[in-house]
């Protein structure tokens, strides 16, 4: 058992840091204002390989595994969450469900545009009323002689608005609920195919999420996506590698949040001493740093069980459940270490406490993890 990067994977981290510090970091709180998706720092990452890190370099990919991809997560994250949900949703959800799932026709088709950033992809699970029950799906998926039409509304969907390709699920069988969902890929511009509500949110606002609105969407034999029925269970194998990308996400938050109190406690000055003097805030430093780096190898555990191809479920859902948890908690004291500067826009750990948030919520909320834990334990 090893606990030490690579050379490789350190020279990774210092070039996504690097990236991160140069490309992003002067333009967070102007894309967070404005809820500008940053698209020409998306492509210049795609140029970098951050947007196929975990595929086959036969397809355009960097060929790297979930290590090395939760790297890049954290490190993208420890700057700008927003970004880095933007690079997971695009990696994990849509160009993993098609790397996973696509036949060899559909793999050649999309996945050397995605890797590449020609094209950026979605991923559209959750409706109005299908959200942690996922099974109670509606849109429905009606055959016809020439392939399918879709019709139905998916909320929810991270890229959206910014997105060349969508993977959707829409039902094929009613009556089997779960085992009657089946996966699309649908192009941006197929007809009946448009985009509705962008959303005005709390945290993560340069991160686009918005509806995806199906009204007679024709698609052809060939965007049925991976078997007929078996829609849903693939999802629930692409959420097992989603998770883990979610974990990383929360360990970046709160290193940022971490590093970001570590340096105002070493400058602040109160009652003629540096805050980090005081025993209160020592410790305050000292667990978050101990919360930290037990989640991070949380995450790194997980990572390496998919590297080695082992089923993944119930450490990528302890580890996105753990990370999550703790990043909340970090960013909350992050934010008490700063006092009433914690509460201004002018420092970093108030974007931190409210893009935090999310990971608790997203790709399965802590309720669902808890859940999905269980279900595994009581397996064996």
């Amino acid at each position: 058992m090893q606990f030490a990067f690579t050379e490789e994977q350190n020279e990774l981290r210092k070039m996504v840091r690097e990236f991160a510090t140069v490309e992003l970091a002067p333009h967070v709180l102007v894309w967070d204002e404005a809820q500008e998706f940053p698209l020409d720092a998306v492509k210049k990452a795609a140029r970098l390989g951050l947007l196929g890190v975990i595929f086959p370099e036969e397809y355009g990919g960097a060929g790297m595994g979930y290590i090395e991809y939760s790297i890049v997560i954290e490190e993208l994250a420890r700057v700008d969450p927003s970004f880095a949900l933007i690079v997971a949703a695009h990696n994990s959800l849509c160009t993993n469900h098609l790397y996973v799932a696509g036949s060899e026709e559909q793999k050649r088709r999309y996945l050397p545009k995605l890797v590449t950033g020609e094209w950026i992809g979605c991923w559209s699970l959750t409706e109005p009323e299908a959200g942690s029950d996922a099974g109670g799906t509606r849109t429905l998926a009606a055959r016809t002689e020439a392939g399918w039409v879709l019709n139905g509304a998916k909320t929810f969907t991270t890229n959206a608005h910014y997105a060349d390709v969508c993977v959707a699920m829409a039902l094929t069988d009613q009556a089997s609920r779960s085992h009657g969902i089946s996966a699309f890929v649908i192009e941006r511009g197929t007809p009946g195919y448009r985009l509705g509500k962008k959303e005005n949110k709390l945290g993560m606002r340069s991160s686009a999420t918005g509806e995806v609105v199906l009204e007679n969407c024709t698609l052809g034999v060939g965007q049925l996506l991976g078997e007929e029925g078996e829609g849903f269970v693939d999802s629930l194998r692409i959420l097992d590698g989603g998770r883990i990308s979610i974990a990383a996400l929360s360990v970046g938050i709160a290193q940022g949040a971490y590093e970001a109190s570590l340096k105002y406690a070493k400058q602040r000055k109160q009652f003629g001493k540096f805050i980090s003097e005081f025993q209160a805030i020592q410790h305050k430093l000292a667990d978050m740093a101990t919360q930290i780096e037990a989640a991070r190898l949380l995450t790194l555990q997980a990572a390496w069980l998919k590297d080695e191809g082992k089923t993944v479920t119930r450490q990528s859902a302890m580890a996105k459940l753990f990370a999550s948890e703790i990043a909340v908690e970090v960013c909350g004291e992050a934010l008490q270490v700063h006092g009433g500067y914690g509460f201004i826009k002018d420092y970093p750990v108030e974007k931190f406490y409210r893009d935090v948030k999310l990971m608790t919520i997203g790709e399965g909320t802590s309720e669902i993890q808890r859940m999905v834990i269980a279900r595994q334990l009581l397996k064996s």
